[in-house]
């Protein structure tokens, strides 16, 4: 019976305490990738949905002469650097006036570096822009009276 058992292992290439180590690796393996997914459930549904997870985020237009870098930042590919970019240039042109309307029209957004037509023809549904007759009152201005 032992000869049978260890030309059984002989023929399957692996001896007895060989197969345990085997079982055990793969037994700690199966429980760390147990463990891996309890701790990072994230599902990709296929189809993917209509709506980005941040849709709700952009629920109207937005006028990017008066949004935060944290609100153009939810918009779809613009990412918080274009979104900081655009603000800090809105912000270096109203130093003189606070009032001035910075972004008259998408094309106005060419002006700031790393924008291009392909970026502005992403973002063209996501914005409003003001009607030429229209000026803004600075926030500090507004909180004053």
């Amino acid at each position: 019976m032992g000869r049978a058992i260890e030309t059984n292992s002989r023929q399957i290439g692996w001896t007895a305490s060989q197969r345990r180590a085997l079982i055990a690796l793969l037994f700690i393996l199966l429980v760390a990738l147990g463990v891996r997914l309890a701790l990072n459930r994230h599902y990709v549904s296929d189809p993917h949905p209509p709506q980005g997870t941040r849709y709700e985020e952009l629920a109207t237009r937005i006028d990017p002469n008066t949004a935060d870098w944290q609100t153009l930042a939810a918009i779809p590919t613009l990412g918080e650097k274009r979104a900081k970019q655009i603000v800090e240039y809105r912000q270096r042109m109203q130093a003189g006036d606070p009032n001035a309307i910075v972004f008259h029209a998408a094309a106005d957004l060419l002006r700031i570096r790393g924008i291009g037509r392909a970026t502005i023809d992403n973002l063209q549904s996501y914005l409003i822009f003001p009607p030429a007759n229209v000026t803004y009152a600075h926030p500090a201005v507004r909180m004053r009276r």
